[in-house]
């Protein structure tokens, strides 16, 4: 086993947090990578309140390319997300998987205890009600809530510039209390994502593990790096944290 390799309990909890690198080896174009969304589209005219108020009918249709891109079948989880699926179903303790990520890649995958911080590209949300519901298809203003039957108040049910992340809390009670932070794919430059290791260092101690095509912004926070595609890496952490092949 490496010198730097997790050896806290086998039943301790882990938080694990995934950006958007873990998804571009399934076909989806990253955000703020050199080539990504924001190097093509002004972050100000689709990702913010003022934006939907100024022209809805342009917000609307940006995110309803980034749905339709994600229900391309060529679309599918990667090896990525079946092993970090695999782990939450093998690991004797608790495994909180928090993602940046807006698709549902972890889901079909099979995760089932996450935490989607930024909110879901598939659901939608009533501004009127509040009501969230699945929404596979194109979004318009001639859209109605299911809940309330009110017309043009919904909106993609993902979280805007200078709006709070989701389920805050549930992610710092978890990562005062793990055993292990895991870092996937993430550019370690979008707060408060970002300062999680911290979080997990200081609070509890935690074992800390960067897996990254590149050393991210906050690299020297963790105590174990591993650096190559998240398809490659992954698989072969998980393996050797269950402690031998599937």
């Amino acid at each position: 086993m490496p010198q730097d390799a997790y050896s806290g309990p086998r039943d301790g909890r882990i938080v694990i947090l995934t950006g958007a690198g873990i998804s571009k080896e399934s076909g989806l174009d990253t955000f703020r990578d050199a080539d990504g969304i924001w190097a093509t589209v002004n972050i100000e005219d689709v990702a913010t309140p003022e934006a939907f108020q100024r022209d809805p009918d342009r917000v609307h249709a940006f995110y309803n390319d980034r749905r339709r891109g994600l229900l391309n079948p060529a679309v599918r989880p990667n090896a990525a997300h079946l092993a970090l699926a695999r782990l939450e179903a093998a690991w004797p303790g608790d495994v909180l998987l928090v993602t940046q990520n807006i698709d549902n890649l972890h889901e079909r995958a099979g995760s089932k205890s996450l935490v989607h911080m930024h909110g879901e590209l598939l659901k939608a949300r009533c501004q009127v009600c509040a009501a969230v519901a699945d929404w596979p298809g194109d979004m318009s203003r001639d859209s109605i809530c299911r809940a309330c039957a009110t017309l043009g108040t919904l909106r993609v049910h993902v979280v805007r510039i200078c709006e709070m992340p989701f389920e805050m809390d549930r992610i710092y009670d978890a990562l005062a209390g793990c055993a292990l932070f895991v870092s996937i794919g993430t550019s370690g430059n979008v707060y408060p994502a970002a300062g999680f290791v911290q979080e997990a260092r200081g609070a509890a101690g935690a074992h800390t593990v960067e897996i990254n095509l590149e050393p991210s912004q906050g690299h020297s926070l963790f105590v174990e790096r591993r650096y190559g595609p998240a398809g490659v890496e992954v698989p072969d952490f998980v393996e050797r944290l269950l402690g031998g092949p599937p």
